[in-house]
């Protein structure tokens, strides 16, 4: 299916991108992209996604791939990295066989995304766009966020916000922000294909500048879908990070609950 803008009701009234079938295009197809091109700052300048989180020294993109890899649901994966070989190698040394693709990455995470994309089987009715940083995603938390957008045609995983926030000027607070209704984004994001290029073609042209997938195809005033996510699913943003993710991963075994990287998790 593509998405085309129509006008709304009235002059100057919304608009908005309608579904409408293409020949070739199978909804049962779902493709899944797979962000790994970032640089990792505040990591202290080591490279993230290749840091060894398991006993047997599987880094952290390995696990991402993985879970992507045996969920059901997922037909292709499509990787957007830096180093194109590395992960290549990382792909044929772990046997991850649903990755097609890998691509080189864009100047910022909206335009790598928007060349996982472009990389994607053109049949894909759908598709799951990921955070490689975020190595302990669950093959059942991919599948939820895909047949809920399935239903709504986006959706993400997110978790309600337990923190205070408070409204900050200059150090100083000016106000606090009721908790009702505000829920912290996660990946996957999953969406109709045709919507999601259509949304995120239509940032780059406004030039807006987006925190995450979702939101642009909310500047399209389209509804997105929040699936639970997994307090589990933290990303590797900082180096503290890494020894969370190492004590969750060490527990899972020593458990029985899975992984390294066979996953389950207690689904």
């Amino acid at each position: 299916m593509f998405f085309k803008r129509k006008p709304g009701p009235g002059a100057g009234g919304a608009k908005y991108y309608q579904a409408k079938k293409v020949r070739g295009v199978d909804n049962d197809f779902v493709s899944a992209v797979i962000v790994a091109a970032g640089v990792g700052t505040r990591m202290d300048g080591v490279d993230k996604l290749m840091l060894p989180l398991g006993v047997d020294g599987r880094p952290a993109l390995v696990y991402t791939l993985t879970a992507f890899e045996r969920c059901d649901i997922i037909n292709e994966i499509i990787v957007v990295a830096r180093d194109m070989e590395q992960i290549a190698g990382l792909v044929n040394e772990y046997n991850i066989t649903k990755v097609t693709l890998v691509v080189s990455g864009g100047a910022d995470r909206s335009e790598s995304v928007r060349l996982g994309l472009d990389a994607m089987n053109p049949r894909a009715g759908y598709v799951a766009i990921h955070d490689g940083a975020r190595p302990l995603v669950t093959p059942a938390l991919i599948r939820n966020t895909v047949l809920e957008a399935k239903r709504a045609n986006a959706a993400i995983a997110a978790l309600p916000i337990t923190d205070t926030v408070k409204n900050v000027d200059n150090g100083t607070i000016r106000s606090t922000q009721p908790r009702t209704g505000l829920y912290a984004a996660q990946t996957p994001q999953a969406f109709d294909a045709g919507l999601i290029k259509a949304a995120l073609q239509n940032a780059y042209d406004k030039q807006l500048t987006l925190t995450d997938d979702a939101e642009a195809v909310e500047t399209l005033g389209i509804p997105v879908s929040i699936v639970i996510g997994d307090r589990r699913n933290i990303k590797l943003t900082y180096p503290e990070d890494v020894i969370t993710i190492r004590g969750f991963i060490d527990d899972y075994v020593v458990n029985k609950r899975v992984d390294s990287a066979g996953i389950k998790h207690n689904d």
